[in-house]
C-alpha cells in the first residue's frame, strides 16, 4: 500500500522505549551521565508528587536537594532499580520531613495539580476503584489524606513501589502499610462516591449508554465499614 508521492504506508506501531533497567543504576554508579539522566527521568515525576503531600508547594525545592544528595552518596548505595526508586524516595523523605520542621510557622499551601508532572509510568490512582478520575484530582485527594495514608497511597499505588519497599522508605512494619493504603484507598472511593465520581456512577453511565438512556442525575453512595 502507497500513500502520497507512492511512498509506502505501513501500519506498524512506533518504537517502543527501552525500559529502564537495573543496569541503567550499575551504569550510573560507573559515572555515566547518559545513564543517570534515564532515572532521573524515570524517577524524578513521580518523587514530586509524593514530596507535595509532604512539602505543599515547595516539593520542586525540596526534589532538588533530594537529588543532590542521591549524587553525592550514589557511590554508596547497593542494589537494583526498585531498590534505588526507594532509596530516592528514603532520602526525599527526611529533606521533606526536615522541610516541614523549618516551615512548621508558615501555612503550607498545596501544588496546584495542573503543575504537578506527569507520572512515570501508566499507574493512575483512578484505577483502584475502576473509576475515570483525573491523575490531578486523584493527587489532590490524596494530599487531603492523613499523612500517614497519603504517604502510603502515594508510594503503593502512584509510584508503585512493593510493600517491603514502602515500609523501609516509611520506617513501618509492613502490615501497618499494607492497612495505612487500605483505608486511604477506600476512603479515596468513599470521597469519590460522594462527590458523584465513584464507580458506581460511572458503572451506571456505562449502563445507560449500553440501554441508550442517560445516566442517573444522584450516584449511589456506600458507607465504608
Amino acid at each position: 500500500m502507497r500513500g502520497r508521492a507512492g511512498r509506502p504506508v505501513t501500519d506498524s506501531p512506533p518504537a517502543p522505549v527501552d525500559p529502564v533497567t537495573d543496569a541503567h543504576v550499575t551504569a550510573a554508579q560507573a559515572g555515566e551521565e547518559d545513564a543517570f539522566v534515564v532515572l532521573f527521568r524515570h524517577v524524578h515525576p513521580g518523587l514530586v508528587r509524593y514530596l507535595a503531600v509532604l512539602c505543599g508547594d515547595d516539593a520542586e525545592d525540596v526534589a532538588a536537594e533530594t537529588w543532590t544528595l542521591v549524587c553525592r552518596d550514589l557511590h554508596q548505595f547497593s542494589g537494583g532499580l526498585d531498590n534505588f526508586r526507594g532509596w530516592v524516595m528514603t532520602i526525599g523523605r527526611h529533606r521533606g520531613i526536615d522541610h516541614r520542621r523549618r516551615q512548621r510557622r508558615r501555612p503550607v499551601g498545596l501544588v496546584p495539580p495542573e503543575d504537578l508532572p506527569v507520572l512515570a509510568d501508566d499507574r493512575d490512582p483512578a484505577s483502584i476503584a475502576e473509576e475515570g478520575m483525573s491523575t490531578a484530582a486523584a493527587v489532590r485527594l490524596i494530599a487531603e489524606l492523613p499523612r500517614h495514608q497519603a504517604e502510603a497511597v502515594m508510594l503503593r499505588a502512584v509510584l508503585g513501589l512493593d510493600v517491603a519497599s514502602a515500609a523501609a522508605v516509611l520506617g513501618k512494619r509492613p502490615g501497618a502499610v499494607r492497612t495505612a493504603t487500605h483505608r486511604g484507598l477506600r476512603e479515596l472511593a468513599r470521597r469519590l462516591e460522594a462527590a458523584g465520581d465513584g464507580p458506581e456512577r460511572h458503572r451506571s453511565a456505562r449502563r445507560g449508554r449500553a440501554m441508550g438512556s442517560a445516566p442517573p442525575e444522584s450516584p449511589v453512595v456506600s458507607e465504608a465499614t
